[in-house]
């Protein structure tokens, strides 16, 4: 039976206000904790190798900010990139699906600037946090669509854009412009002869500036850094002088800054390899900063960080993954479907949901984001992946899911295709010349760095690796691979 106020005395009165305020008080705070959404941080490095960081075996290179994510975090072991090389990699990243079907297969590009443009019809899963709520920013480099196309950042998801959209144009770190969602910002100085903006501090400004204008919002910020993909240059600052004249070096001869360079180009490096190593450490110093952010904002509890590399370690612009050892031991660096070529550092950092300090060999791949980031904020679920979730894997609650199989394929070099199924891996070259070819297998488990093809000894598994290409690949005129089916 309900007992109205006016019926009790004064003193019970103030009484039954009281416990109706803190009740009334309790229930919103409970629907507010159960309804709050977290915000998500998504930095994705551009060439980096998976042994390019203090955490995953690193000896010369200094990553402290990023070891201390992965202290704080989950670092997993057998994560993998969506292909080789940028484009295709950070649309199975954004679509989450992987190369057989994804839009975007190749890096293509479009003159005078661009990439050819994700389609209308492509969902990328910006576009899904978007609708759940959440303001949504990119700031580093796209390359998936230059203003105007169908691909543009601003139509696929995000509310804000700053960076490079082409990703010939971040060939160059002093470029004569980046982009400001639709307008094209020139850089005073910067016109292909003398250096004297350099691009990713203003990206990284810009990146900072996200945080503190939405910290009372859900956010997704999305972290494309184009460090340390070649050109190797940067400024003659505190980084470089941690590594100058501390190591052998050979000296890379490219094209300059001057009259007759062009946008493309690398120039010539005398220290490629201090340089190179000052570069990451630069990244990590970025990532320090943006986590800083976070802490100040008093943001960090409530927020899901995620690190990792769009594909392995490159060997252009006087890069040397070999003097490193940027692949950790793995075999092949960027552009190879060998491991060394897609297996990429994946850390995921989550206060109260993620434990720290702990390490996953989940075999999961960047397909896997969207089912999982969908999953996390009760977005809308995507009409087309190829992944699976992996929040149990990431919070330890319940057993999680594991893939039939990973697919992967790269347009470049002949064409090349690869498989994971379990401990099994299986590559197939030369497939646009006989894409029926026997693939090479390897059991990951005892030959992790892929010497000993043992192919003629499981023909059994080598056929329904095959199978799986072939299953796993859609043919499209617009990237054609395979053009005439098995």
């Amino acid at each position: 039976m309900l007992i109205h106020p006016f019926n009790l005395k004064k003193g019970n009165l103030i009484l039954y206000t009281g416990i109706l305020f803190f009740l009334l008080i309790g229930h919103g705070f409970a629907q507010s904790q159960k309804t709050e959404k977290p915000n998500i941080v998504f930095i994705l490095a551009d060439d980096l190798g998976y042994g390019d960081l203090g955490v995953y075996g690193q000896k010369i290179i200094k990553t402290p900010h990023i070891d201390r994510l992965a202290k704080e975090g989950k670092l997993f072991r057998q994560f993998y990139a969506g292909t080789s090389v940028c484009a295709p990699s950070r649309s199975s990243l954004l679509t989450g699906q992987h190369t057989g079907h994804t839009y975007i297969r190749g890096n293509k590009e479009i003159e005078p600037e661009g990439q050819q443009p994700l389609a209308d019809s492509v969902e990328t899963y910006a576009q899904l946090l978007q609708k759940a709520g959440y303001v949504t920013g990119a700031f580093g480099k796209w390359g998936l669509g230059m203003v105007g196309t169908s691909g543009e950042p601003s139509r696929k998801g995000f509310d804000t854009f700053y960076g490079y959209n082409c990703q010939r144009q971040s060939h160059r770190y002093y470029p004569t412009h980046l982009w400001d969602n639709d307008k094209k910002v020139i850089l005073e100085g910067n016109d292909l002869r003398q250096k004297v903006v350099y691009a990713p501090e203003l990206i990284q400004q810009k990146t900072l500036a996200f945080l503190d204008e939405n910290k009372d919002k859900p956010f997704f910020l999305f972290v494309p850094t184009v460090l340390p993909h070649a050109e190797l240059q940067g400024p003659d600052d505190e980084f470089f002088k941690i590594y100058h004249g501390k190591m052998v070096e050979k000296p890379h001869q490219g094209n300059d800054y001057g009259p007759n360079a062009t946008i493309p180009g690398y120039a010539s490096e005398p220290n490629p390899h201090a340089t190179y190593a000052a570069m990451v450490t630069r990244m990590d110093h970025y990532v320090g900063q943006i986590l800083q952010k976070l802490d100040q904002l008093g943001l960090t509890e409530n927020t899901l960080i995620v690190f990792s590399s769009d594909n392995g370690s490159h060997q252009e612009g006087g890069a040397d993954p070999g003097f490193f050892n940027s692949s950790a031991g793995l075999r092949g660096n960027k552009r190879d479907l060998y491991e060394g070529g897609i297996r990429v550092p994946f850390i995921v950092k989550w206060p109260g949901k993620v434990k720290a300090n702990t390490k996953s060999d989940f075999v999961g791949a960047f397909w896997d984001i969207m089912p999982t980031f969908v999953q996390l904020t009760g977005a809308e679920k995507p009409k087309n992946t190829d992944g699976i979730s992996f929040v149990n894997e990431l919070t330890g609650n319940g057993k999680q899911k594991a893939h039939e199989y990973l697919y992967w394929e790269f347009h470049e070099s002949g064409g090349r295709q690869a498989v994971r199924m379990g401990k099994w891996k299986a590559v197939r070259l030369n497939v646009k010349k006989n894409p029926l070819s026997a693939p090479e297998l390897y059991d990951l488990e005892k030959d992790p760095a892929e010497k000993n093809n043992i192919a003629t000894s499981y023909p059994e598994v080598v056929k329904k690796m095959a199978n799986y290409m072939n299953q796993a690949h859609r043919e499209t005129d617009l990237f054609p691979f395979i053009t005439k089916a098995p």
